[in-house]
């Protein structure tokens, strides 16, 4: 099922760590490629994401909330550190933070909780790949490791046109239990289940909806292909797009592959299926929590690291700098500080999370940091919020978002001075880039003055962790 790992196991030292510590615990819940296709995000009509939807109505559901950079590592490491890419120089999956000269001896989310007094546990994908869990040996006192046995019906179940780089999906010949992501789930339940002999910063990190898309049929079920809706796509979608974000549009070529093969709605399908599995993984974590010692003492705070498209755009995975890339899941409740059923519309950051947690834990600053404390958000949804979010993917690319979930604007520039200009409020697909006409120079340049100053160069590469796709 699991090997144990301990990094730090000496009893005397967790002890005297536990006597200055906070008493509120913190489960930190990351999903991986998960869009807004959940039920209370109304991404997808019909998705069935009831622990979710539950979650987001015991606390505060953001429904704007936008990456750092739209691919695991760099989102990952941002949000982890506190540090935007375009600081550090991790741009891409094959770039550890390790390897970054600006963050050597940063002081990691889950290291500042551990300094703090607290337990820290982890099992499954909370950095990307082995970067965070084995790396950051400091920054943790266990990390669980799943031993899944998930079998499939057969090898390829796309094969051929469709499947590429991990673009597989199918129903598994096995149930639940032999799923990583379940295993995972088991872990992590088993330890909010039992009381700790100090408070608990608990990281869950869930695999799916991340390709390739393997759950059990039961998940396919939820969604018979004859109902799948497809997503709305204009065919001449890019040709107002600059050079630059028609390549990452591009890449790998899905749409093509997929739309030829006539897997579409079977795609669709899947991702649906792999997102209900998540909510019940989630569900079975969040059980746990609620029958366990601390269920009324304990902050959640859950998200995906970016969003996914499914022929938006003509594009399939994330890799771009549009909405559906960046956008991404993000729900908090903390006993005494956030109230039931609040909604924030505001776009935010995910930067922002590791200085909320910091305020809301009452730790104190860690170093620097580029995110700011959503705080007042927690507290009241509805506070005024202007603050424009910036997302990376690559040195020089840069996306600005602005307003609110259904209003705003998106600015993007690619490193070789491409430009995208999108109003949000009458164009919520993207479809028209307003980018060089002149009623909009102003508009530009205003967007404009977001962008970093300065980018930091390429951090060193590595080739582990570097097969996410």
């Amino acid at each position: 099922m699991f090997s144990r790992r301990s990094f730090l196991g000496a009893a005397p030292l967790v002890l005297t760590r536990a006597a200055a510590a906070p008493k509120r615990n913190v489960l930190f819940i990351a999903i991986d490629d998960m869009n807004d296709w959940i039920g209370c995000l109304g991404g997808y009509p019909g998705v069935q994401t009831p622990n979710l939807d539950q979650l987001a109505k015991q606390g505060v559901l953001f429904r704007s909330a936008h990456c750092a950079a739209p691919l695991c590592n760099p989102a990952r490491t941002a949000i982890m550190t506190g540090r935007q890419p375009s600081s550090t120089g991790v741009y891409l999956n094959t770039q550890p933070y390790a390897g970054s000269k600006v963050l050597e001896g940063v002081l990691t989310l889950n290291q500042h909780f551990k300094n703090s007094g607290y337990l820290t546990l982890g099992a499954g994908k909370i950095y990307h790949g082995t970067y965070g869990q084995f790396a950051d040996k400091k920054g943790w006192d266990d990390y669980g490791q799943p031993k899944g046995k998930m079998e499939l019906p057969g090898p390829g179940l796309q094969a051929g046109a469709a499947a590429q780089g991990n673009f597989d999906f199918g129903p598994t010949k096995t149930g639940d239990q032999e799923m990583n992501d379940f295993q995972t789930a088991q872990w992590v339940g088993g330890h909010l289940s039992r009381k700790q002999p100090q408070p608990l910063f608990m990281a869950f990190g869930l695999t799916r909806p991340h390709l390739p898309w393997f759950v059990p049929k039961k998940y396919f079920d939820l969604y018979p292909l004859d109902a799948i809706t497809l997503p709305i796509v204009k065919e001449d979608d890019l040709d107002d797009v600059p050079a630059a974000g028609k390549k990452m549009a591009q890449q790998g070529k899905d749409h093509a592959r997929i739309t030829q093969a006539d897997s579409w709605k079977k795609a669709v399908q899947a991702y649906l299926a792999s997102i209900s599995f998540a909510d019940a993984m989630i569900g079975k974590v969040l059980r746990s929590l609620e029958s366990g010692p601390n269920a009324n003492n304990t902050t959640v705070m859950l998200w995906s690291d970016h969003g996914w498209h499914l022929g938006e755009k003509l594009h399939w995975r994330k890799f771009t700098l549009w909405e559906r890339s960046t956008r991404n899941v993000l729900m908090v409740k903390s006993p005494g500080v956030t109230q039931a059923g609040g909604i924030c519309d505001s776009a935010i950051s995910m930067m922002n999370l590791y200085p909320t947690l910091v305020e809301l834990e009452g730790l104190g600053k860690a170093g620097e940091q580029e995110g700011v404390s959503m705080m007042p958000l927690l507290r009241n949804p509805k506070s005024k919020w202007q603050k424009p979010v910036l997302t990376t993917y690559g040195l020089g690319n840069h996306a600005i978002r602005t307003g609110g979930v259904r209003e705003g604007w998106r600015y993007i520039r690619y490193n070789d001075g491409g430009e995208e200009l999108y109003d949000r409020t009458k164009d919520p697909n993207e479809w028209t880039n307003l980018a060089g006409k002149p009623e909009f120079f102003q508009k530009q340049k205003e967007l404009a003055n977001f962008l970093p100053a300065t980018d930091q160069p390429d951090a060193p590469k590595s080739t582990v962790g570097a097969d996410d796709v």
